[in-house]
């Protein structure tokens, strides 16, 4: 019997999902990824050789701890969001939009850290070291073990760690490194991964702490391949507007805590800082009441914020009324629009609506629809909604109100702030917080009834 050699022609292979391919092709099969295809080499062998184990394994009760617990990093709301600090070793990548402020708040994370006593290295690949020390003048974070270094390629800053030494490793951006082992230009899905894999290595293998800061597409996901989220430890995702003050940091995967915790920050003109108590910059401050607003709670991560929705009704002149949306998802305000209309008898077709969060705040979740809803009708009726009051619960398209996750939770911040009255689902909660008068609506038009008494 003849064996047939097995064929070592070279393959071509995935960035994205792995999917391999006998030859190039512009988009993956499987994934539908364009321009994700590379040569892979040629087919490894069936069989691999065993070899040396770098270390010997040990029973898990013996493994040591202290290689694993985190550092803080002296920006708490951060800190929150990490699960208490940076852990020796690990790779954080801060992912936003250009713009947002993911410099000066690295920036900030070095200078804190370097005032610890523990060396920091901040590497720029997209500014000069010019720019970076007059952001560091405006924001107040020089300091004598703050190191900074402008460069681009990765041999040059794996030669800054053996000359530095640092405890924090900061590099921004990982689109702007190169290096010369792999093929591509600087931000290509090759260089991304050569550059990612070999910084990981010098992570793991010094116990350094390294903050990678990586760019977004069009559509807010992280540019790059998508294994560079598979290979680092923590991914954070830095949000906010660029005509609001409020920044929010989104944990979106972390190895060493909660990946559901959101830190929030306010962008300075002397730099950033962190707001333990955020809810303040969603409301607006008045003495009396005003038709068109009511107040929600919503839910970011594990923490609970409350929310000011204003809506606008005029008459219109157009034959397609405007419906016109700030803050809010679209989508769902047309169906609590559609629902008011129909289940409520709310008068809507010739009129444009206007509705907006306060503060430059982002609310998708459906908790926020029956306020969204009393909004509208209290614009329409031209009569405010009692103070002191929010609503919190989801509309079906029959008008029932839904129950959501967290009433509890949204209940309690509502109370510490001085709210004294809440609308809520029927059968939601089993614990109503001292003061607070909670009153269940099973349906749009009984919410409409109760809050205009």
């Amino acid at each position: 019997m003849t064996l047939t050699a097995r064929s070592t022609r070279p393959m071509h292979r995935c960035t994205e999902c792995g999917h391999e391919v006998a030859k190039w092709v512009g988009r993956c099969p499987e994934c539908q990824a364009w321009s994700s295809i590379e040569a892979a080499g040629a087919r490894p062998p069936g069989r691999v050789a065993a070899g040396a184990p770098a270390a010997p394994a040990r029973p898990i009760a013996e493994v040591d701890l202290h290689s694993a617990q985190a550092r803080p990093t002296g920006v708490t709301e951060l800190d929150r969001v990490l699960g208490g600090g940076l852990v020796p070793g690990a790779v954080v990548l801060l992912a936003g939009e250009p713009g947002v402020g993911k410099s000066t708040l690295l920036l900030e994370v070095a200078h804190r850290y370097a005032a610890t006593g523990s060396r920091a290295l901040y590497v720029t690949g997209e500014e000069s070291a010019g720019q970076v020390r007059l952001r560091a003048e405006r924001t107040s974070a020089l300091h004598g073990e703050l190191y900074l270094a402008a460069e681009s390629d990765l041999a040059a800053v794996l030669g800054h760690l053996d000359a530095v030494s640092p405890g924090l490793l900061v590099v921004d951006s990982v689109q702007t490194m190169a290096s010369a082992e792999a093929e591509g230009s600087p931000g290509g899905v090759s260089q991304v991964r050569a550059v990612a894999t070999a910084l990981i290595t010098a992570a793991k293998e010094r116990g350094l702490p390294v903050v990678l800061v990586g760019h977004v597409t069009k559509d807010g996901t992280v540019a790059g391949p998508r294994v560079l989220e598979h290979l680092v430890d923590v991914v954070l995702q830095f949000e906010g507007e660029r005509t609001s003050t409020l920044r929010l940091v989104r944990g979106i995967k972390n190895r060493f805590g909660p990946c559901d915790e959101v830190g929030c920050f306010e962008l300075r003109d002397d730099g950033i800082a962190g707001v333990a108590d955020p809810s303040g910059l969603f409301l607006t401050p008045r003495e009396t009441q005003v038709p068109g607003t009511a107040v929600t709670v919503v839910v970011e991560g594990k923490r609970a914020l409350l929310a000011e929705v204003q809506a606008l009704v005029a008459a219109s002149s157009l034959a397609q009324p405007r419906r016109a949306v700030s803050g809010l998802d679209a989508a769902r305000v047309a169906m609590v629009l559609a629902v008011s209309e129909r289940r409520a008898r709310i008068a809507l077709s010739g009129s444009d609506v206007f509705t907006a969060t306060v503060g430059g705040m982002r609310v998708s979740e459906p908790a926020a629809d029956l306020a969204v809803a009393l909004a509208v009708a209290s614009a329409v009726c031209d009569v405010p909604l009692p103070a002191q009051t929010v609503a919190i619960g989801e509309i079906g398209l029959a008008g029932e109100v839904r129950r959501v996750a967290g009433v509890g939770r949204r209940l309690a911040e509502a109370a510490r702030l001085g709210f004294t009255r809440a609308l809520v689902p029927p059968e939601c909660t089993d614990r109503t917080p001292p003061g607070m008068r909670v009153i269940e609506v099973p349906h749009l038009g009984t919410a409409l009834r109760m809050a205009s008494t």
